[in-house]
Parts: C-alpha cells; structure tokens; sequence
C-alpha cells in the first residue's frame, strides 16, 4: 500500500515535531491532561508520556491525523511512529521494540504465535483504523466517467482486451465515443501492497478472469512497470490510451479518469460515501475484538452504491500484557484514532470510517486491559 506515500514520511524525530505543530494550533485547543474533554470523544488521557509505533508506510499520513488529534486531546503525551513498512513494523512488534505495529495484511500463523509471546501469552489484536480507495485511472481524452467491471478490468491487466473500442467495454459504456486505441498498462514494478491487494480484489471478484495468482508482485504480465504510485501515475498521466491502478489520491492530484466501478448492481464512483458503504458492510472474521477483515467478501460484494476497491491498514496491539502505563496511553491514543482522529482523513486521501464502525473499533480499544 503506497496511499499518498510522497505527502510525507513520518520517522521518530519528525513525529516529535509533528506533535509541537498540533498542540500550537489555535484550531484545536489541547485539553487539561486527564481529561481528553475536547471533541466529544471521552479519552482518559495518561500513562505513558510518549508512545513508539512502527509499520506500513501506507498510514502515514493518518497518523499523523491521529497523532495530530491525540496531542490537541492529551497535552503533553505524544506518539512517534516510524514508516519502514509493514514486514518491519510487524518484526517490531513481535519483538517488543514499539508499543504498536502497523500492517496492510493480517499476521500469518507464525507471527500470531509471536505476538502472543510478546504479549505475554495474550492474543495481539488487528484494529483496521485506516481504509483507502483504489482507483482504476485512465487517460482518454473524451472519456468521461468510464465504466468497468471487475471481469473486463482483469481483462484489460492480463492483456486480452488490447483496444478501448473492444467490445466487452463497449457493452458498459453505451453510446461512448471509445477510441480504436490500444490500452497502455502501467503497474507497479516495485513490491507493493497496492499491487497485492488490486490481485486480491480481480482474483475475489473475477475469479473466472484472472487466473495469474496474486502477491505484491504484479502478475499480469503487461504493460510497463513504474516504481510507487507516484511513477505509475506519473506513467498514465504522459501516455494517452494508458491505465493503472493507484491510490485515489494520486489519480486526483494527476487529474486523472476514474473509471465508475459494476460489480452487478449498477455502476458506482469512487467517492467517500460509496467506499464509505463497503466498509460500513464489511464482514469481520477475526474473534471477538480481533477485527480482521474479509476481504475476500468485501472485494466481491455486489452491494448497491459501494465502491468495494479499498485498502485497510491494521494497528496491531497486545490485547492484554502490556505494564499499567503503557495500556492506559495506547488505549487514550487509539481511542483518539478511532474517533476525532478520522474526522480529517479525507484531506490526505483515506476514507473516514462510518459512524457504526467507529463504534466497533472503539469498543474493542475500551477492551484493551
């Protein structure tokens, strides 16, 4: 996952000025330590003075959101956090180096055997705090609002439709005026959690399609690779006729066509409120407060108005086994996270969670003991 990656890049000293900038600001006054009044969110603020993170790259820029929310409601207690990517940020954690990891994918078998020990024989837990969009961006002159589905999506990235006028696209698009064009494909050439959950999301929803496989390899085996998200879109954005698949906030920032998503019940945009109602339906089938995502059946749902194409970035935490101090500080923090924290996420190209699943995630961090 790369989401808004070249906004910033938050390592342990820069977090500390994050924190200087977010308590100074005039628009968030900081409540009384203790107290976590502001916002309308209760936080018990307390324990630890700083807490330490590490993890996917991809959420970078929500924590910053978060940590930015945490500091206006606990004054004087803060969060560093380090983006070195998800395999580091669950080595991390396992190991006890931070106090939460951050991670694009579930821990396997062997890593949840390792987080127990680290948790002194507890269960850690997966709290999906940050959800972003992927768009299908194109660039076709004269094209606007293009339809696709997921069968002619794999098709396009595993190279059997080659022209923008063939007719498996021209079924979607009524009387479009689509370009007897070849299609330029760029993917990721770098491994990449996007790449890895875009295969999740054509093997779920287009099983019959796309048979190359998945991974944070791009498997399609067309088109020409960029690194990050920024190359790729860098990519379509100079090539007429070309596509990808890239984070929301790249396709916008380049200006790029969105293709309108038709999973069976009608085509759907990327907006906040249609990725916003896959989420709010997603199914959870981790146990009880361990919320793991299925994302097989959120890739292939066929809801009405949702957008099903998004990413989830996981906090990983112990869900018992920490010392007094540190519970009551990751508890206060990721309370905040999961409530006035997302109230700005959409600026930085994720997507607010839905009141109801607000709700979820704020249940499980009370748990938290």
């Amino acid at each position: 996952m790369n989401i808004k990656r070249h906004g910033a890049a938050l390592g342990l000293a820069a977090a500390s000025a994050l924190l200087l900038s977010a308590c100074g600001s005039d628009n968030n006054a900081p409540a009384q330590s203790g107290s976590g009044a502001a916002s309308g969110v209760n936080v018990d603020c307390g324990g630890k003075k700083q807490l330490t993170g590490e993890g996917s790259s991809a959420q970078t820029n929500a924590i910053q959101e978060f940590v930015a929310a945490y500091a206006a409601k606990c004054q004087g207690f803060d969060v560093a956090y380090n983006p070195t990517g998800s395999g580091n940020g669950i080595k991390q954690f396992t190991s006890k180096q931070v106090d939460f990891g951050g991670t694009d994918s579930p821990l396997k078998d062997d890593e949840v055997a390792k987080a127990a020990e680290r948790c002194q024989s507890n269960p850690a837990w997966h709290l999906p705090l940050v959800f972003g969009p992927v768009a299908v961006a194109y660039n076709l002159p004269g094209v606007d609002g293009l339809v696709l589905n997921p069968e002619t999506t794999a098709k396009i990235f595993n190279g059997q439709v080659k022209k923008w006028n063939d007719p498996a696209i021209k079924a979607l698009n009524g009387s479009a005026n689509l370009p007897d064009k070849d299609i330029v494909v760029f993917f990721r050439s770098d491994e990449s959690g996007t790449t890895d959950n875009f295969q999740k999301y054509l093997q779920a929803s287009a099983k019959s399609a796309w048979t190359q496989g998945g991974g944070k390899q791009f498997k399609g085996g067309v088109g020409e690779g960029k690194a990050k998200s920024q190359g790729v879109s860098d990519g379509v954005k100079a090539t007429e006729g070309a596509i990808t698949y890239v984070e929301s906030s790249f396709a916008k920032s380049a200006k790029l066509g969105v293709a309108k998503i038709d999973s069976g019940a009608g085509p759907v945009e990327l907006t906040d409120a249609t990725a916003g109602k896959a989420i709010a339906s997603a199914k959870i089938k981790g146990q009880g407060n361990d919320m793991v995502i299925d994302l097989d059946a959120l890739y292939a749902s066929k809801e009405a108005g949702a957008y099903p194409l998004v990413l989830v970035t996981y906090e990983l935490v112990c869900s018992k086994g920490y010392d007094a101090d540190t519970t009551k500080a990751v508890k206060a923090f990721l309370g905040t996270a999961a409530g006035p924290g997302q109230d700005n996420l959409t600026k930085v190209g994720y997507v607010p969670l839905p009141k109801e699943f607000r709700t979820k995630l704020q249940d499980a961090v009370k748990a938290i003991a």
